[in-house]
């Protein structure tokens, strides 16, 4: 392991606003602030808001900073890239932003049902072979209509893939979820708030190379049971060009650990 990255795993292992969880010890013991984030970490009734594959956390640092009256978690398996938004928040003293270091099919054993009242998916890993790895297929869905408040909560999606939006866009109808946000474009329509601006250093990257950025935004209502899309979309064209000719992107969930 690079002699960097251990300096930043020593300096993050003593950073109040992360956390870490052995999975032994989370198996046996659960853990503490499930259900009680508010009370136990920020200190406040504010609602709590997840960013999802945060990486670097540029949009959980940049939401927190907009919106002081609510509370964001950055979630990632990847320790080495979260290391710089948790370090920028506790030099800003950013004390409604946190990040939590795991896998996001765990989510459940760090959130009590109801406990979230919004979801950020920025530049996931489309998982185009994989449906069961995409991050608003049915199993996702299921598990955030359960962390989410009762009736559902705000789902947001903003991806550079336009096969990601299109399967979301057809998880979205074939479910019959409200949309209250669609753009293939975003940054030509008239969407991109202060918000929607906060830009990623692999956005950037995406957009100078003339990649269009789409967003979604929709309510995870509570179904009996999701149902996924017949229709598969076309593949990424650029996805089959060599990694080493694109940038990897930030956010992407592979539910393994490259340390």
């Amino acid at each position: 392991m690079a002699r960097n990255k251990l300096r930043k795993f020593e300096e993050m292992s003593c950073y109040p606003n992360v956390f870490q969880y052995p999975l032994g010890a989370l198996h046996e013991k659960g853990f503490e602030m499930k259900g009680r984030w508010r009370e136990m970490y920020f200190g406040n009734p504010a609602p709590v808001v997840l960013e999802l594959g945060c990486g670097k956390g540029e949009y959980t640092v940049g939401l927190g900073k907009l919106f002081p009256g609510k509370n964001f978690i950055g979630v990632d398996i990847k320790g080495a890239r979260m290391w710089s938004g948790a370090k920028q928040a506790l030099e800003e003293h950013l004390s409604n932003v946190a990040f939590l270091r795991t896998r996001i099919e765990l989510l459940s054993h760090f959130f009590a049902p109801g406990e979230v009242s919004e979801i950020w998916i920025t530049f996931p890993d489309p998982q185009m072979k994989k449906t069961n790895k995409r991050m608003t297929s049915t199993c996702f869905l299921r598990m955030y209509s359960e962390l989410l408040s009762e009736g559902g909560g705000v789902i947001h999606l903003k991806t550079d893939s336009p096969f990601m939006y299109a399967y979301t866009r057809e998880m979205i109808r074939v479910n019959r979820l409200p949309t209250l946000v669609e753009t293939d474009d975003l940054y030509r329509s008239r969407d991109a708030d202060e918000i929607l601006s906060i830009r990623t250093f692999y956005e950037q990257q995406w957009l100078s190379r003339g990649m269009s950025i789409k967003y979604l935004r929709f309510i995870c209502e509570p179904r009996e049971e999701y149902l996924e899309p017949d229709i598969v979309p076309e593949p990424d064209p650029y996805r089959s060009f060599g990694r080493n000719q694109r940038p990897r992107p930030a956010c992407s969930n592979h539910f393994h650990d490259n340390l």
